[in-house]
Order: C-alpha cells, then structure tokens, then sequence
C-alpha cells in the first residue's frame, strides 16, 4: 500500500492560491482557515477599529484594519485588527495606500471565535511579537478577559476594571469592562 505525502507548501506558493471566505492564514509551514465571525466578534472588531481610529486618524498617528492580511517573518497573517502607526502606512508612489503589508502590524488585536483554538491563535501574536509588534491583544468574550502580548513576548492576563495597556503615543483609556461593554447594544 502506497501513502500519498502532500509536499509542504511555501508561503510563495500559499501567496499565489485564491483567497478564501473566511481568510487563510499561513504560519509554521501550515494553512489554517479563520472561522467565520459571529454577531459578538464582528460588533467587537468593528467597535475596536472605530474607538481607536476615533482618537488616531485625525491626528495622522495610526489607522486600525479589520481582517488585512500581513505578510512578514515568513508568515501570512490576518488580525481581526491591525493598527499601523501612520509613517510605517505602505503606500504607493502616488501616496494612495498599499494593498499588501508586507511588514508587521505595530498593534495587533485577536478576538477569539468558540471554535478557535487558544493556542494558534496566542501563536499567531507571540509571532508578530518576534517579528516587531509592539502590542497584541486576546479577547476571550467568554471569559471577558484579554491577554496582552508585550513586544518582549510577556504575557498579561487582564480582567474587569483592569486598564489596558495601549500603543505608546495613542491618546486612548480602556478598561476590560469598557471593551465587553460593547456587546450590550
């Protein structure tokens, strides 16, 4: 009997597949798909992105993405949010934006699914961490805690009334409760 081995894939090659709903990622030499966003993880992203850009785009500091793929370190990898300070923006000759990031979000942010595993995904930001990320965060709405992932690769579990630790030079204040208080429309 013959066993049929699938030859590994590289990220070049996982670069040139079509995209897929939801968004593959790629790290450590596999593939795995995100899970489809549900209502609490969908309002959480959106609701992240719009408090952090409140206070960072009209200042030109930074802008929070929802679901942009970075490609760095030899990993594709598509935070729920990810924040770039304005200068490190890719742009285009013209000065209109990139479509690839082909570097590491300064502020990456994870919301985890019920179906995700806790593992991959702190993996995914211990990552970015390595590879220059300054800041992650877990949210784990079932517990209502976040983890933070500090650019030294430390982890912090945060809980409740606890304050959270912000990208250095954006003007914000978040407490635990605040964040999952977001999901109480």
């Amino acid at each position: 009997m013959t066993v049929a081995i699938a030859k590994p894939i590289t990220l070049e090659e996982f670069l040139e597949l079509p995209e897929t709903k939801p968004a593959s990622e790629f790290l450590d030499g596999q593939i795995n798909q995100k899970p489809m966003p549900q209502g609490e993880h969908s309002l959480l992203q959106l609701k992240l992105c719009q408090n952090i850009n409140r206070v960072t785009e009209p200042k030109q500091v930074a802008i929070a993405f929802p679901e942009l793929r970075c490609v760095f370190g030899g990993a594709a990898i598509v935070p729920d949010v990810s924040v770039f300070r304005w200068e490190r923006i890719p742009r285009q000759p013209s000065g209109r934006i990139a479509n690839r990031f082909e570097i590491h979000p300064n502020w990456a942010i994870e919301i985890l699914s019920p179906e995700q595993k806790y593992k991959k995904v702190l993996a995914n930001l211990l990552h970015c961490a390595e590879h220059g990320t300054e800041l992650g965060w877990l949210l784990d709405p079932e517990d209502e805690s976040i983890l933070a992932v500090f650019d030294d690769r430390r982890v912090q579990n945060f809980k409740n009334s606890d304050r959270l630790p912000i990208l250095n030079g954006i003007e914000l204040e978040l407490t635990v409760r605040q964040v999952f208080s977001w999901l109480n429309l």
